[in-house]
């Protein structure tokens, strides 16, 4: 009688070795990135919300809705169709509108943050890109809305 001796292995060992090699590459890559700090310039979405509705074929409002990162808004500027928008603000008295630089920005009187519940009225005629980016006490920027009304 002859035996024969199968080989049942599923993996060889070629394959296992070359795994385990690729798998200790992308941990020491994972753990380079963090001790040299080329992870550390990764910036924090802000979180705030505005919401925007057509009032007729020729304006929109947004009002500012607040959100965890509240505290920090200074300011929304506004662009229609990536040109400077004409904004104007409801009856706040902490409110101002600023047409200097960054143009149509509305931000709080006097350095204080964006009040919750402010209203804005832009003017964007029917199927405009509108886009709100505001303005951090950071220092930081981030789109706030963007919508085509």
């Amino acid at each position: 009688m002859v035996f024969t001796k199968k080989n049942e292995e599923a993996v060889s060992p070629v394959i296992g070795v070359i795994l385990m090699v690729a798998i200790t590459v992308i941990l020491a890559a994972v753990i380079a990135a963090f001790v040299f700090g080329m992870a550390g310039n990764i910036q924090k979405t802000k979180v705030v919300a505005a919401t925007m509705s057509r009032v007729n074929t020729s304006y929109v409002t947004s009002t500012y809705q607040g959100g965890q990162d509240a505290g920090s808004l200074s300011g929304i500027a506004w662009t229609v169709g990536g040109a400077n928008a004409t904004v104007t603000c409801g009856a706040l008295t902490s409110v101002v509108t600023v047409t200097g630089s960054p143009a149509n920005y509305v931000a709080g009187a006097s350095g204080a943050t964006l009040p919750i519940g402010t209203l804005m009225t832009i003017q964007a005629s029917t199927n405009s890109h509108v886009i709100g980016i505001g303005y951090f006490t950071d220092g930081s920027t981030q789109v706030i809305i963007d919508n085509t009304l």
